[in-house]
């Protein structure tokens, strides 16, 4: 089997060399384009102030980047979502933009300039393309129905256009990620970035409370929040302290370091792994301990759902790994908190535990009195619902209903059906087939995370839903090149 690996050479040779152009045209574009940005700029630092018109000439810097050379753009958009994943620009023109909504607009922006002006003249697809259009354009059908349960804010609209955005990434991923090269780079950035959120979320679990609170609240500058942000295990400062990194929340830093650590997996066992061994124990090592300090049962769910996927496939070599990291687990004296806070939501005692029971038989309410197409992102109808559960799928099925729930599960049947259809294209190709069964493992873990929390279709969490439709592009992506060069060899 013989996969091409060797990078396609440019179409549009004004994207990536601006000086291939006329020397004439070249001027009185270059002219134009300053003398209208400088305009443009000046109107923004006039009405806005110096912190709009630093923002202003960030957002043009970025473009041009991106215009420059889109891979970076890429690793912008993975970078943002581990590492400032809150983070806006300090200035409010109705709405609040984010630098994720920067990054991604960004690609969005040089990939659609590229189709419209020709410089790109074909799409690599794959068969999830038309299952994630159909997702797509039930949530915005429901999106509309349900603007007569709430009013349409512009931070609604906002949020609703970076799920689109987050969904629409898929298409960008697949059509980028041509080569092998280029999906091992993608990936080698989003295990750094990953393991960058680890190391951070344990440094500050491991400083004194007061120096890590000082630390993050330097954040408020960009749009964090202030006061006192450390999280406990139910709230409370008597147990332990749970690491949050810069994501807030410890339950969505679980969520995304438990899908980059299923990712990160096979690449111990790989016979030729993305790094070396030393960089890839670290890398792993400092994700499963970082997962373990933010003592989310959910996410440590969902890894070890994601790494029995992976063993169960191909590499069972990772079964004693998995032995060793649940007896460190039961030994560690940091762990005896979190083995309790298992056994408590088993037996369903804690109060966290019967929240979500309570949580789950709301959201079974409203879906059965809004079945088909659910309530919409605006609110929920009647006095007595309300929109929120710990639970992706039944927040789906709130907000788009069983056809929008039946729609999700359409996408990610034909992501895993394409998938494993194709599984005996990778058995011969060792570096692909780690890659193929890392990043299906990550959407596995995700999706057994998902029982237990939302962030993976929560308006409130862009980064999340950002991270899960990423692996998800990268997933499809690393098939349809195994595909390809399978049949190119036959």
């Amino acid at each position: 089997m013989a996969t091409v690996t060797q990078e396609p050479k440019p179409k549009n040779r004004w994207l990536q060399n601006p000086d291939n152009l006329n020397p004439t045209k070249s001027r009185w574009a270059l002219g134009v384009l300053v003398g209208g940005t400088a305009v443009l700029g000046g109107l923004i630092l006039g009405f806005g102030g110096p912190l709009a018109g630093a923002a202003f000439v960030i957002g043009i810097l970025a473009v041009y980047i991106v215009l420059r050379d889109i891979e970076i753009g890429f690793w912008g958009v993975v970078a943002v979502v581990c590492l400032l994943p809150f983070a806006t620009l300090p200035i409010d023109i109705g709405v609040t933009p984010t630098f994720l909504d920067l990054a991604l607009g960004a690609v969005v922006g040089v990939w659609l300039l590229a189709i419209v002006t020709g410089a790109q003249r074909d799409l690599v697809t794959a068969p999830i393309a038309l299952p994630l259009l159909i997702f797509i354009l039930v949530a915005i059908f429901a999106f509309i129905f349900g603007l007569a349960n709430g009013p349409l804010t512009s931070t609604l609209l906002r949020k609703f256009a970076e799920l689109l955005l987050s969904l629409g990434f898929v298409y960008i991923i697949v059509d980028y990620c041509r080569t092998q090269t280029r999906l091992e780079r993608m990936v080698k950035i989003v295990l750094l970035a990953g393991a960058g959120a680890a190391v951070l979320g344990i440094i500050f679990w491991l400083l004194p409370e007061d120096t890590t609170n000082t630390i993050l609240n330097f954040l408020t500058r960009i749009g964090y929040p202030g006061g006192w942000v450390i999280r406990y295990i139910e709230e409370n400062p008597e147990l332990s302290e749970r690491a949050i990194s810069t994501s807030v929340d410890p339950n969505v830093l679980g969520g995304l370091l438990l899908m980059i650590g299923a990712l990160a997996g096979p690449q111990l066992v790989s016979k030729r792994p993305l790094f070396s061994r030393w960089l890839t124990w670290s890398i792993v090592g400092s994700i499963f301990l970082c997962v373990v300090l933010t003592f989310s049962r959910g996410a440590m769910f969902g890894l070890a759902a994601g790494l029995g996927f992976i063993a169960l496939l191909r590499y069972r070599r990772l079964i004693p790994y998995m032995f060793g990291g649940g007896l460190l687990l039961l030994l560690l004296p940091v762990a005896q908190t979190y083995i309790e806070r298992f056994v408590e939501g088993i037996q369903g005692q804690d109060l966290a535990t019967q929240m979500r029971f309570g949580e789950y038989q709301d959201a079974i309410t409203l879906i059965l009195r809004y079945p088909i197409i659910g309530v919409g992102f605006a609110g929920a109808p009647d006095i007595d619902l309300y929109l929120g559960v710990a639970n992706v799928y039944l927040t789906i099925a709130q907000v788009m209903g069983l056809v929008g729930l039946l729609a999700f599960f359409v996408v990610i049947g034909t992501l895993f059906f394409y998938g494993l259809s194709h599984r005996h294209v990778f058995k011969a190709n060792e570096e692909l087939d780690a890659l193929w069964l890392g990043l299906h493992a990550a959407i596995v873990g995700g999706l057994a995370a998902g029982i237990f929390d939302h962030y993976l279709f929560n308006l409130e969490f862009h980064h999340a839903v950002t991270a899960f439709w990423l692996l998800v592009g990268l997933a499809t992506a690393v098939t349809r090149l195994g595909v390809e060069g399978f049949n190119d060899s036959a």
